[in-house]
Formats: structure tokens, sequence, C-alpha cells
């Protein structure tokens, strides 16, 4: 099916959005307000599209086009490394299924070097390829077949979050910090500022997601917090709403808590930190 007959009826039967509008003309007045907040954030012009379905490639294209990006787009896992390696993106969108090196194994070698938001998309629905993607190194995904709105309020909301550092930038030492910036909780010391995290005098290297929850749970002051506000803040839309919070997403907090006490060397039997409160959400030890 050609490239632009596909994009109609593409968006026709799975999203309520009208067709994608040519390249370079903003869809929407929230189209134009993102572009126009963007304009003054490092690399903010610059996406990547890894995607071996041409249509689909071209699709991602428009949506991130029509943002204010500028879009560069290939069909391996192999070639995403090395472009993303060459225009360091902000927005970096991954299939899982691709011909050789999957998005998994994408992902995982894109973050060695990279920082940029990456947004894993899946053809399946099976619950553990998006658990997979979030542990391979992926801030978000989405299931295809999906709507163009949710890939533009996806994209936004990473916008949101504070970016990790990349390969040729330095990380600030901890005393930069002022003392009074932080949070401490039997041994453990959390800057947010800098985003470091120590316990018992040793650097703890978090990704993310996982620094916004250890956070967001140390400044809840003993309130259990749910997983669907954690889902929001590691989306960057702390206290707000969203009709894109799914059973997947909450299952994906679950992930990261795991990941996170792993990585602190807590044991959810004897918590140090973090409580679980079940089938509610989490909340700091007292």
């Amino acid at each position: 099916m050609p490239g632009e007959e596909f994009k109609r009826v593409f968006c026709d039967i799975i999203s309520e959005d009208p067709p994608a509008a040519p390249r370079h003309a903003p869809d929407d007045a929230e189209t134009e307000s993102w572009r126009a907040g963007s304009e003054d954030l490092p690399h903010m012009s610059i996406a990547v599209v890894i995607e071996d379905e041409p249509d689909i490639r071209l699709l991602l294209t428009d949506i991130l086009e029509q943002a204010g990006f500028t879009v560069h787009g290939v069909g391996t896992g192999a070639e995403g490394v090395e472009l993303v390696r060459r225009h360091n993106p902000v927005i970096t969108t991954l299939d899982v299924s691709m011909p050789g090196m999957d998005g998994f194994e994408t992902a995982k070698r894109i973050r060695t070097f990279s920082a940029t938001y990456l947004l894993m998309l899946t053809a399946r629905s099976e619950e553990i390829d998006a658990l997979q993607g979030l542990q391979s190194g992926a801030d978000d995904y989405i299931t295809k077949p999906f709507r163009p709105r949710e890939v533009r309020a996806r994209v936004e909301a990473m916008l949101r979050r504070p970016r990790g550092l990349q390969a040729d930038e330095t990380a600030p030492a901890a005393s930069a910090a002022p003392a009074e910036d932080h949070v401490e909780h039997r041994g453990l010391h959390v800057e947010p500022e800098t985003r470091i995290t120590v316990v018992d005098g040793q650097v703890v290297e978090l990704t993310r997601s996982e620094f916004d929850i250890l956070l967001d749970l140390l400044q809840s002051a003993g309130r259990v917090v749910s997983k669907t506000q954690l889902a929001l803040t590691v989306r960057g839309e702390r206290g707000m709403t969203s009709d894109f919070i799914s059973e997947h997403d909450r299952r994906a907090i679950e992930v990261h808590v795991a990941n996170l006490r792993r990585k602190l060397g807590e044991s959810p039997s004897d918590p140090r930190w973090i409580e679980t409160v079940r089938g509610v959400g989490y909340r700091r030890t007292a």
C-alpha cells in the first residue's frame, strides 16, 4: 500500500485524529505550543525513528516533524545505533521486532552512550514485551496499532522529565549541590538537583525512572503513593491525570521498584526504605 494512502487508512482506523497534515505543517494548537516551548532546549530539533516497516516509519516521521523535530529514520537496529551516536537525538522511537538486532538489544546498546528518550513500539500485546523493553533502557512504550495523539502525548510527557547526561557531558560533583538540597532516610542520601543517590557512602547508579520513583516515595512523608501516581511521576506528570495509564503501566512500576530495590540492596520482605502496600502502591518506611 502506498505510503500516503496507508497514512490515511491507518489514522482513520486506529485514531480519532484526522489524517496527518502535510509534513512541516502543524496539525493543531497543541503542536504549535509544544514547538514554541521547545526552541531553547539543546538538541530539541532532532529525533530518530528506528522502524523496519516503511509505512510506520513514515507515519512516525510525520508526527514528529509536525511537532518541530528534524527526523532521521532507518530500518535496522544496527543502523539506528549509529544514527543515535551521530546525531545525539533528544527522542528516539524504536520498534521491538526488527530483522537482525531486535529492539531490546538495540536499546541496551544505545543506553551505553546516550541518554536519548527511548519510546519503544511493539506489535505484540504481551506484557513481557513492555517490561523487557523497560528493563532494556526504554523510557516508555506503546503497543501497535497506536493513535498518533498518544505518541504525541507520550513524547510530550518525556520532554518534561529531566534528561540524563550525554556521553560528552560531565556529572557535577556531589559537593556541588547545596547541603540542604537533599533527602536523607536510613542511610540513603538523595540529591534532586544532581540526581545522585548514595547508600551507606556508596554511589548507586539509577535510571531516570528509578530515581524519580525513589524521590517521590522519599518525599511522600510516609503517605501511600499509588502505582498510577508513580506512573504519572515517571512521565513527568506528577499530580496530573492521564487517559493513557494502563494496567501494563502499573505493572511497569512494579518492575521499576523491583530493580530499584535490587540496586539499593533492599529485601521486599524486610524493607529498609520502600514498603509495599498490597493492592495499592508503596510508601516510605517509618
